[in-house]
């Protein structure tokens, strides 16, 4: 999932993207949620994979198990 997610300041404001496009993960997760098919997505999107709009999935499920703490967090 790693080599396929990007979070970079300088793209989308931080947003998770998938690398090398401007595609943000919250669109292809939001477009699941509404029922769209992942082939919808990918006619949406033509410039992503099957394999990213999985990588995409994980990435939320990985954010869902987020768990808050009491420690200031910066992310870079």
């Amino acid at each position: 999932m790693e080599d396929r997610i990007l979070i970079d300041p300088n793209v989308c404001h931080g947003k998770p993207v998938v690398k090398g496009t401007r595609v943000l993960i919250s669109n292809i997760l939001s477009s699941l949620a509404n029922g769209e098919s992942i082939e919808d997505i990918l006619k949406e999107y033509p410039n992503i994979s099957k394999e990213d709009v999985y990588a995409a999935i994980a990435f939320g499920s990985r954010l869902s198990n987020f768990e808050s703490s009491s420690y200031d967090v910066k992310v870079s």
